[in-house]
């Protein structure tokens, strides 16, 4: 075992520091390393999670801090400050927020910035707030990762995008993963339902594909109205989400909208289809989770998306933004019930292969420099 450090790991979700961090930190702390974990607004139960995991939770806030000046220069101060009195070795950030924030606040031995999708400001699209997001999160994205000693990439689209846009400088160590990877054994193998049915799982916001996956639903329950279509996940109040109007037709055609779940492993295991027509992630998370399950996917020849199906193999890609494209992918599962077996059990294999968490949390400590 190499010198125990401390390290600072910082989120923009407090939740996600357990479910999607969960075995990192443990891997931390079992190598010896102590563990501060930071998040705005952790709750008691998340803050519980953490100490069992044998980090100690921290609060900071991070609202608002990409476009809000004034936010941006409180969380920066928070940041600052927090840095100042733990005096970590190593800080590890994830998303845009938090890498800007440990960047700039400096005072760490090393930082490293994990890139866990370009999110809302790089996504295709020329409306005024994106192009202006867009501006905001490249110039400070610039400043960051020239102060980062490691980038990690969770596909290689997002970082061929940061090349061409001239965000990655020279000197940092960059790095491409498979996504956060997942828990092999929190998502085992589920046998099938005797039916084909579906399920998607996301914020139900425009670049999720909500609107896409939602046409298609109606249109193959109209088609075919006893198939099973589940649909799980926060509604969400921005402009770019779907509205309780379209959200309610969904139910009234026969859609089983669940609304938000602490554990889909239920979900995932009732259903034989997984569905997630985004138009851009880093790695999806919930792909991953019913892949490691053994269901056939439905998703986007898009970045992020594109990495977790060999198209034909373990699941369907379709073309983002195309609800037709997503219907006659669903129909084909209808028609050819067979296929959901074949496809899931190649979906099992590969999150086997290429994104058991174990394989890439051993190299995320060794880009982060802690001997485990």
């Amino acid at each position: 075992m190499g010198e125990a450090k401390k390290v600072l790991i910082v989120g923009s979700f407090a939740p996600s520091l357990i479910s999607f961090r969960g075995a990192f930190i443990e891997a931390m702390v079992k190598g010896g390393h102590s563990v501060v974990a930071v998040a705005p607004e952790i709750g008691a139960s998340t803050a519980d999670g953490l100490r069992a995991l044998g980090a100690e939770p921290r609060e900071m806030p991070l609202s608002n801090a990409s476009l809000d000046p004034v936010a941006f220069v409180n969380s920066l101060r928070a940041m600052r400050a927090l840095i100042r009195e733990e005096r970590p070795d190593v800080v590890i950030a994830y998303a845009i927020k938090p890498v800007i924030l440990s960047a700039l606040a400096g005072g760490a031995g090393r930082v490293v910035s994990v890139i866990t999708g370009v999110g809302y400001a790089f996504t295709a699209g020329r409306e005024p707030k994106r192009l202006l997001s867009r501006t905001v999160a490249s110039l400070l994205y610039r400043i960051a990762l020239r102060r980062s000693d490691a980038i990690v990439f969770l596909n290689p689209d997002d970082e061929r995008l940061f090349r061409q846009l001239r965000l990655i400088p020279d000197g940092p160590a960059v790095h491409v993963v498979d996504g956060e990877g997942v828990d092999l054994s929190e998502y085992p193998r589920a046998l099938l339902p005797n039916r084909t049915s579906f399920l998607m799982i996301a914020r139900l916001l425009k670049d999720k594909g909500i609107r896409e996956f939602a046409a298609a639903a109606k249109r193959l329950k109209a088609a075919h109205p006893e198939v099973p279509i589940t649909l799980v996940g926060d509604f969400d109040p921005s402009p770019d989400s779907l509205t309780r109007e379209e959200l309610d037709e969904l139910i009234r055609c026969g859609i089983d909208y669940k609304g938000f779940l602490a554990d889909v492993r239920p979900e995932i295991a009732a259903c034989s289809v997984y569905v997630l027509p985004s138009y851009r992630e880093g790695t999806p998370r919930s792909v991953l989770e019913a892949m490691a399950m053994g269901r056939a996917i439905i998703t986007t020849d898009a970045p992020g998306c594109r990495e977790t199906v060999k198209d034909g193999v373990n699941g369907l890609l379709v073309p983002p933004r195309d609800s037709d494209a997503l219907y006659e992918a669903m129909l084909r599962f209808v028609d050819e019930p067979e296929l959901a077996r074949t496809m899931g059990e190649q979906s099992h294999k590969l999150a086997q292969s290429k994104y058991g968490v174990g394989r890439i949390n051993a190299n995320l400590l060794r880009y982060a420099g802690l001997s485990c």
